[in-house]
């Protein structure tokens, strides 16, 4: 957890200001359900994205 938090400050969060907490919450959704989940490989899944690692375990 720490990695991901880790990743996520330098990648988004330290990046930009949000005007509002509404418009924090979203862009945070957005990357981990947008990126981090369908694009993002991890290390920890033999360098494949999670989308792709939840795919194979259901088949």
């Amino acid at each position: 957890m720490e990695s991901f938090f880790h990743t996520l400050k330098v990648e988004l969060v330290h990046q930009r200001r949000w005007a509002t907490r509404d418009e924090a919450r979203r862009g945070l959704f957005a990357y981990i359900e947008g990126y981090d989940n369908r694009a993002r490989i991890h290390s920890a899944l033999e360098y494949i994205t999670p989308e792709r690692a939840k795919t194979q375990m259901a088949s």
